[in-house]
């Protein structure tokens, strides 16, 4: 792809596709191209390992494409710190204190740096506009007429942006997990800080109605208050962790691993017995591996890359530290931990092409937008607002746990209608809502 589509003719781009072939090529439709969000996460890594999740009936009439986005992956990737560098980051708190404070501003102001020096080149050009235009490309290339599509939570912003470009080229586009492109930097972390408070008090919920629920007996706001003494009390002495004796579980430890896990419910069995471990035993070792010992590290600096020219983010430390501060009023267990990572954008050497807008890809067939009503990352407020925005936009709703719906869940009622209509390219009916399976209480979760 042109690094720069305004002079197409310069620097070139390459960009890395895997094609899962349709199974019955007697029936094929064409290409169904999905992403899985980040932004920087690999969608050629995302095929390989979660292509057979998605449904026999789309396996059976669509070649699954999965691509690697402009600086991401295998596709000219952003560079910027190495893996043990980012983990290092991932492993210290929230700052608090003027010491920290001045080392969080140095390792910002270093990394953003290293990101110049390495990457500098293409840093202009790796936003989600440009990202859609190759999208388009690729269409072409794998010679559909029109754009079949699946995004997963910044997958959804990236379609969007695509049907807005070239909206007399879409087929059917499903937006699972949605962001929302009228949100500026700050109101997006915001939101996603008070999504993750949501899912907390509602994985404190599920652990109340179980059987040796760690967090004891009684209220949600009891509950949760477990959570923030097992914070406080792995700030002043960090738990064990048999898995790896020299990174002990500080508070940070605790709130990377219940973080983590809320992402999907089906970790909640597991993270319930993390934290018995932790507040029983002292034993950390549990919320270690649900929160490090997993590729959280792969998209460090490409989500930066791409959101830092996507949206305007506070500009200055001042701006970030009373973000941070708003945070923690509307989500105190998570609000520092969200906020204090997006002091990279106050540096960043290249700034926002463009302000946020609504969306309205005018002229697109119905555009499925899919909305998770407790979805810790993206709130389905956000989906409302998509579905709004789009002219063409069909809501449907899944009134359950975790984030995105597609793919992390088997029921029948999200996946049934998904389906249908990216082979039909028929649009569930308007105000639809699927309603989740309860969780089973007595479901133990992985041992640790």
């Amino acid at each position: 792809m042109p690094r720069d589509y305004a002079h197409p003719e310069g620097h070139q781009l390459r960009i890395a596709v895997i094609r899962l072939p349709a199974n019955d090529g007697s029936r094929r439709i064409g290409s169904l191209v999905t992403n899985p969000g980040g932004p920087g996460a690999s969608g050629v890594s995302f095929l390989r390992t979660s292509g057979q999740a998605f449904g026999e009936a789309l396996r059976d009439r669509f070649d699954l494409v999965g691509f690697d986005p402009r600086g991401v992956g295998r596709s000219d990737p952003v560079r910027c710190l190495d893996f043990r560098q980012a983990q290092q980051r991932l492993l210290t708190d929230p700052p608090t204190t003027r010491g920290q404070i001045n080392a969080e501003v140095r390792f910002w102001r270093a990394f953003t740096a290293a990101c110049e020096a390495r990457s500098g080149a293409i840093l202009p050009y790796v936003g989600t506009v440009d990202a859609a235009r190759d999208m388009d490309v690729l269409r072409a290339a794998l010679g559909d007429r029109r754009l079949t599509y699946i995004g997963f939570s910044y997958g959804t912003y990236l379609g969007a942006f695509y049907a807005d470009q070239f909206p007399r080229n879409v087929r059917a586009l499903v937006l699972d997990g949605a962001s929302d492109p009228k949100l500026t930097g700050e109101e997006f972390l915001l939101g996603h800080a008070e999504g993750f408070e949501t899912a907390l008090r509602a994985f404190a919920a599920y652990c109340l109605r179980t059987a040796g629920c760690p967090l004891g007996r009684g209220s949600v706001d009891r509950a949760v208050g477990k959570i923030s003494g097992l914070q406080e009390r792995a700030a002043r002495e960090p738990l064990r962790n048999r898995a790896d004796n020299h990174v002990p579980v500080d508070d940070d430890g605790v709130t990377q691993g219940v973080y983590t896990a809320l992402y999907n419910r089906n970790n909640w069995p597991t993270l319930r017995q993390a934290l018995a471990q932790a507040i029983e035993d002292g034993d950390g070792t549990g919320l270690y591996k649900l929160g490090y010992e997993q590729e959280i590290v792969a998209p460090f600096g490409a989500l930066q890359a791409v959101n830092c020219v996507d949206k305007p983010f506070p500009a200055d430390l001042a701006a970030v530290r009373d973000l941070a501060d708003r945070a923690e009023r509307v989500a105190p267990h998570f609000g520092s931990f969200v906020v204090w990572p997006w002091l990279a954008c106050a540096y960043w050497p290249v700034k926002p092409a463009r302000q946020p807008r609504a969306v309205t890809a005018t002229g697109a067939p119905p555009i499925l937008v899919v909305g998770t009503t407790r979805d810790p990352a993206t709130p389905y407020r956000w989906a409302q607002s998509l579905a709004n925005q789009l002219t063409s936009g069909v809501l449907l709703t899944y009134d359950g746990d975790g984030h995105t719906a597609y793919l992390t869940n088997t029921e029948t009622c999200i996946r049934g209608p998904v389906e249908q209509y990216l082979i039909s390219a028929q649009p569930p009916k308007r105000g639809m809502t699927c309603v989740q399976t309860p969780l089973d209480p007595a479901s133990k979760g992985s041992p640790s």
